[in-house]
């Protein structure tokens, strides 16, 4: 009886010990589990819901309910001008619809700088800032710098003829008078997307109230030619002006003025039948 009594006690220890044992292997395994669980939540990116489209769109086609949808990105990565919620897109009481400006591939996200607003189509006048106006400028294949000018691009605009001084026609002369200037249109194309030259006949840019009146002026008395300015280029030109003296290094004479002749004074007299001059003094005051 003492055996079987001494044999269950070892059994039962031998099985707590075990059972401890177990206990203890299991805790360790859920706590490492549980500091991986944590670190990966750690290293989680904070993420956003956006707007993309379904599907590949050129310029002019619209969007509507049907070609976008909601995609979650990293918050950090999120694009400046990228749709948040539906409103965004179509505010209410506007037509349900906007038109792309400028190609995307699909999945890719939304952006305002891509389209116009909502009811709007590509033309022209989607493309004008607020208080900004369009003018047409006449172009050929040398003002126009060879046909590679396109939509979005930005141009120095010089005049060349000739200007009046006091009635008297000066020689010619060739002055910037516009610079970075946005192209918005090369005659009738205002899609950015287009890559081919076209030697077009207008280009139409975008400009305030004053500069095209300065503008409309240019056109009307001389020639304008077109400069490109490169993409990446945010500099100013200073005011540019040469005539064919200056661009052929001719120096103009100074002329110098006459000096003024001194000043006689005389008194007429009679001497018999003939009049005399007599020099006197001239008077001081």
């Amino acid at each position: 009886m003492r055996a079987v009594f001494g044999l269950v006690l070892v059994i039962g220890v031998a099985l707590a010990g075990f059972a401890v044992y177990m206990a203890r292997d299991y805790i360790g395994n859920y706590q490492a589990a549980l500091e991986q669980e944590r670190a990966a939540r750690a290293q989680m990116v904070e993420t956003a819901e956006i707007f993309v489209v379904n599907e590949q769109l050129s310029y002019g086609d619209r969007i509507n309910d049907e070609n976008i949808r909601l995609e979650r990105f990293p918050v950090n990565a999120i694009p400046e001008g990228a749709f948040k919620d539906i409103e965004e897109v179509f505010p209410q009481g506007e037509k349900r619809f906007r038109t792309v400006l400028r190609a995307m591939e699909k999945d890719e996200a939304l952006l305002a700088v891509k389209v116009t607003d909502a009811g709007a189509d590509a033309g022209v006048s989607s493309r004008l800032g607020a208080g900004m106006r369009a003018f047409a400028i006449r172009v050929d294949v040398a003002s126009g710098v060879s046909g590679f000018l396109r939509p979005g691009d930005k141009v120095d605009i010089y005049w060349t003829g000739r200007g009046s001084v006091d009635n008297v026609t000066t020689q010619e002369v060739t002055k910037l008078i516009q610079t970075n200037i946005p192209i918005i249109a090369v005659d009738q194309m205002a899609d950015q997307d287009r890559t081919a030259p076209t030697v077009a006949r207008t280009v139409t840019v975008e400009a305030t109230p004053q500069q095209v009146a300065a503008l409309a002026q240019a056109q009307a008395t001389g020639r304008m030619s077109l400069s490109l300015v490169g993409t990446q280029d945010e500099s100013v030109a200073d005011a540019v002006e040469i005539d064919q003296n200056e661009l052929l290094g001719i120096e103009t004479a100074v002329v110098e003025a006459p000096k003024p002749e001194k000043e006689v004074c005389t008194v007429r007299t009679r001497k018999g039948a003939e009049t005399v001059e007599v020099p006197i003094p001239c008077p001081t005051n």
